[in-house]
């Protein structure tokens, strides 16, 4: 296929989390004529959920068929989007940020919003609920770019860490590449 006319596809799969869904997934797609770019696969809750950047000869229709043998026997909630991959394009992040706290609405609104307002640009987040339901811990991990400085990130952070009793930790990533 020539470059001009591959297809790539955004396709979401979300469900009860149970073995072997990656595999059969990944095998329907395999078997279909599909190719694998970027993916995130991760279990939430009880709940496993799955985007994948797929590359198909085919149109919409022929890749949720080719995976409707997978998302009907394992009960899957299937979304598919036609998108320009733009692959080759990942940008690196420069600071990881952790913040740990009590958990409670409107924790992760308030550090996103007063680290973007310091010009962080957020390229990936994972948070989860520890301790226990009489006293829930918040985590959450950022990575992004600094786009206005580490010094205004450390600001913004102090700001948080005062007003809303959280710790939070930033650590400048220093990547090699080549």
């Amino acid at each position: 296929m020539s470059e001009s006319k591959r297809k790539w596809y955004m396709v979401t799969l979300i469900g009860k989390d149970r073995k072997s869904i990656v595999s059969h997934v990944t095998a329907a797609l395999y078997e279909g004529g599909g190719n694998l770019g970027e993916t995130s696969m991760m279990r939430l809750g009880g709940t496993f959920s799955i985007m994948m950047m797929v590359e198909f000869p085919g149109r919409k229709k022929e890749l949720q068929d080719a995976l409707s043998t997978v998302t009907d026997s394992m009960d899957l909630h299937l979304h598919i989007d036609q998108i320009d991959a733009k692959l080759h394009e990942h940008k690196i992040p420069d600071v990881r940020i952790s913040v740990y706290g009590a958990d409670r609405a409107g924790i992760v609104s308030k550090v996103t919003t007063v680290l973007a307002e310091a010009g962080l640009n957020i390229l990936d987040l994972e948070s989860d609920v520890a301790g226990d339901k009489e006293k829930p811990l918040y985590i959450m991990h950022i990575e992004g770019e600094a786009t206005e400085g580490v010094k205004a990130l450390e600001s913004a952070l102090q700001i948080v860490k005062e007003e809303d009793g959280v710790d939070a930790e930033l650590v400048e990533i220093d990547t090699l590449i080549g």
